[in-house]
């Protein structure tokens, strides 16, 4: 067993280097017993793990779910060790994260620069970004959703919801007026942030009560600071997630429209992969940073 976890090391210090020779540097092994080792391994496994070429190494399919399967492998053994000897009085190791890109940088962040003052022996790499990442394929340990959850393996801890808010300037609204009711839109001039919306078909309310309403689009943009920023300009009114407005509406530079026809908020979650073993800088993270988050969505 030893000679098969160090074998796993191997492979997965010389993936993360980028090339057998590098590897075998890293590692202070010569590169024939490096090549040797993998080559062993893909025997045994009867699967073709790397493609080599000239320009370096390229993960195959099954190289690729291997080497994950190898790294959380190898921090559940190291997890082990560490509660089993004592060794460690307190989570240390690097932590990998993601969050959407204006939620991470006003939530997350704030919350992750307090955790790393608390915790000197922990780091931190966290990824901003409003793409769709797997967990299990990129090798992080936790990710901060905005959504409704597909059913999955992964644990999902609830840490509270944003709403769906429509907003415009108040000098918009004293030139246009104030709708009252979702169809009144029709007669305005919408700001799309793309991402999140239809360009031409809003939907208010939810359950029997939920309607779907014609918007008149006057611009259509991939970002929710563009959005907002042209709402705060007085073109017209937009739609994005409560938090992204929130300094905005705070400042009065935008007022909330339709608070009682808003369809259902969407939860938050923190979301990581079961293990037998939660790794204590992730258990730490989830313990420090729930209530903390939480308090700031209440």
């Amino acid at each position: 067993m030893t000679d098969r976890l160090e074998t796993m090391s191997i492979f997965v210090r010389v993936v993360d280097e980028g090339s057998l020779t590098a590897g075998a540097r890293a590692l202070r092994m010569p590169i024939a017993t490096v090549s040797r080792r993998i080559s062993e391994l893909e025997a045994k496994l009867g699967a073709e793990l790397l493609l080599r070429s000239p320009r370096g190494l390229t993960l195959t399919d099954t190289g690729r779910t291997y080497v994950a399967a190898c790294r959380r492998i190898l921090e559940d053994v190291s997890e082990a060790e560490r509660n089993a000897s004592g060794e460690f009085t307190a989570p240390r190791g690097t932590l990998t994260m993601t969050a959407p890109i204006v939620f991470g940088r006003l939530h997350v962040l704030p919350a992750v620069n307090a955790f790393l003052r608390a915790f000197p022996d922990i780091d931190v790499r966290l990824e901003l970004t409003d793409r769709p990442v797997n967990l299990h394929e990129e090798h992080l340990d936790l990710a901060v959703r905005i959504g409704p959850l597909a059913d999955s393996m992964f644990i999902a801890r609830k840490v509270g919801e944003v709403r769906r808010i429509v907003c415009a300037s108040p000098s918009y609204l004293e030139q246009r007026g104030t709708p009252k009711v979702p169809e009144d839109l029709a007669r305005l001039d919408g700001i799309i942030f793309q991402s999140l919306l239809s360009p031409q078909n809003w939907r208010f309310g939810s359950g029997r009560q939920e309607r779907s309403v014609a918007v008149r689009s006057r611009l259509i943009v991939n970002t929710a600071e563009a959005a907002i920023d042209a709402a705060v300009d007085g073109l017209g009114f937009t739609r994005v997630l409560s938090y992204q407005a929130a300094t905005a509406i705070k400042a009065g530079r935008l007022a909330v429209l339709l608070q009682d026809f808003e369809p259902d908020p969407w939860p938050v979650h923190l979301l990581y992969e079961p293990r037998a073993l939660v790794p204590q800088k992730l258990r730490a993270f989830l313990d420090f940073a729930a209530p903390r988050l939480a308090a700031g969505l209440a």
